[in-house]
């Protein structure tokens, strides 16, 4: 994870945060338009993400709960202040799956997460307090007139001619939807914390909860052909899954809901 030495302005934060930065070395890591992330170098590492008042709820959340699981990160602090929230959460030992150690053992890295995901799906969701499904069947309902349409999003994993036909895919794919896995959401490489290829925890849980495994699996798949830039390790990524609980035509009718859900 890339990080610039990078400075804020302490009057303009609510004092609750101010108190984990005040005298710490401070840098930018930040990944996205959407939230800015900056790491607090000091009692081991953290970390304090900002975005749009609201929007961070439902990560602080699953953080939480999957750090109860032992998989993920302690949260120390989230609330909203003048339109923005803000996160702070320890830092996890290691590093994501983007580092040159991992890429450079594509068999490795491959194996080692279609393993680490199957047993995330293992794992009982009991009281988790996130229901994935209606919101992302009504995400998949409000992009079909074609707004936040991707047609190269899955090219040469799962494609469709046009919108009219991955908007039909959808469509028929949302009653296929099954609540049957704790899921990530967001299951790509950056979110997947290693240290000596075994698993430290998860990041950036947004679009955790309780959902339909074949949403992490075929974002699984995308992340290993976005990163090492070969579509050459779908078939390892299900074999080393387990393709008894794979489903291939909802992995395409939900390859058709990403790319119209946006």
């Amino acid at each position: 994870m890339k990080r610039t030495r990078t400075q804020l302005d302490l009057a303009r934060l609510p004092s609750e945060a101010v108190c984990f930065l005040e005298g710490a070395p401070l840098y930018d890591s930040s990944c996205s338009k959407e939230a800015r992330v900056v790491f607090i170098d000091r009692d081991g590492g953290m970390y304090m993400k900002t975005a749009a008042a609201g929007t961070l709820q439902t990560e602080a959340t699953m953080t939480a709960y999957y750090h109860g699981l032992g998989l993920s990160a302690e949260v120390l602090l989230y609330g909203t202040e003048g339109g923005t929230d803000y996160l702070i959460t320890r830092r996890i030992p290691g590093e994501d799956c983007t580092d040159d150690r991992c890429l450079s053992d594509p068999k490795r890295l491959c194996d080692t997460t279609a393993t680490l995901l199957r047993a995330l799906h293992e794992t009982p969701g009991t009281r988790c307090p996130v229901d994935r499904l209606a919101s992302y069947a009504d995400n998949v309902r409000q992009g079909l007139d074609g707004s936040h349409y991707e047609p190269e999003l899955f090219a040469g994993m799962w494609e469709f001619s046009s919108l009219a036909e991955a908007a039909a895919a959808a469509r028929e794919g949302i009653p296929a939807l099954k609540g049957d896995a704790l899921i990530h959401g967001d299951y790509c490489l950056p979110n997947i914390i290693l240290q000596d290829w075994r698993l430290s925890g998860y990041i950036d849980l947004g679009s955790g909860g309780i959902g339909d495994r074949h949403i992490d699996i075929l974002w699984g798949v995308w992340t290993l052909n976005y990163n090492l830039k070969t579509t050459a390790w779908t078939d390892r990524f299900l074999d080393a899954y387990g393709r008894d609980r794979i489903e291939p035509e909802k992995l395409r009718a939900i390859a058709a809901m990403e790319m119209i859900g946006g």
